[in-house]
């Protein structure tokens, strides 16, 4: 059954945990998808992952329509929601509708994300009101990242913590069917969590949110330019992909790939006629 805003609502309600993941390609996604994800988010992260950028600033809305189509024809059953990047939508509540309509019509979206809390409310509630289901995305939001001044974990003063509070209540009155929340402490991500009437994905956030977001690459060990704390490497794919160029490498080197089985076949009678 393909999940949609119902199964994350009815998720939250069951104290069920949602499960998501990024992907940014056709084959991943389709991994991903047939491991029984909840969500996939084509992520802005691809900046970093996928096309070698230092922060998430550089992306396109051609690079988001791009990969966001591919990873959309691989999910059959995960809710596919693809991030707005930066000043598609902090401009105008105008661009925020009509760049969110381009990620449903062109990337196949099934949902869209945006970074922000009470700043950007009004585009939350015009996006939501033309019929696009609309993830929020507050504490630690990338885009943002060099007004922070670097990654820095976010909340952890009183006047931070009820920021992130306010946040967290703007997006939900704007209508976000849930929200990201990013490299905030475990304790306030809870206080977040039981207030919010949405579901609360963490990344960073401790394990008392709804749901929880990893880069693929991070969890698999392929990406190793930044690893956060929060990480856990389920398995070291890096090094088994590695491993795999290195054997390859050396078979070529040897002359011993291709070998017998590797190669087509052709009746000796017309190679004779060859010489």
């Amino acid at each position: 059954m393909k999940n949609t805003v119902l199964t994350f609502k009815k998720a939250k309600e069951e104290g069920k945990k949602i499960s998501m993941l990024t992907a940014y390609d056709y084959s991943t996604a389709s991994l991903i998808d047939e491991a029984g994800i909840n969500g996939i988010l084509v992520g802005d992260s691809l900046g970093n992952v996928m096309l070698g950028y230092e922060d998430t600033v550089s992306v396109t809305m051609e690079d988001m329509i791009h990969h966001g189509a591919a990873v959309a024809r691989g999910a059959k059953n995960a809710m596919v929601v693809i991030d707005m990047p930066f000043m598609s939508y902090q401009t105008s509540v105008y661009d925020a509708v009509v760049n969110a309509g381009r990620l449903m019509k062109e990337g196949r979206a099934n949902a869209v994300k945006l970074e922000g809390g009470v700043e950007v409310k009004e585009q939350i509630k015009a996006i939501v009101d033309a019929g696009i289901p609309v993830m929020a995305h507050i504490g630690l939001t990338p885009q943002s990242i060099n007004a922070f001044g670097g990654h820095r974990v976010q909340g952890k003063t009183e006047a931070a913590a009820k920021k992130l509070l306010e946040d967290a209540k703007a997006v939900e009155e704007a209508g976000a069917f849930s929200v990201v929340i990013e490299g905030v402490p475990a304790a306030l991500a809870k206080i977040v969590t039981e207030r919010s009437g949405i579901p609360t994905i963490g990344i960073g956030a401790g394990k008392d949110c709804d749901g929880q977001i990893l880069v693929y690459q991070d969890m698999l060990g392929m990406y190793s330019d930044f690893t956060p704390k929060f990480v856990k490497k389920f398995a070291n794919v890096g090094e088994v992909m590695k491993n795999a160029f290195k054997s390859y490498i050396e078979e070529v080197d040897a002359g011993t790939f291709p070998a017998k089985e590797n190669c087509y076949t052709i009746d000796e009678d017309v190679i004779e006629k060859l010489y």
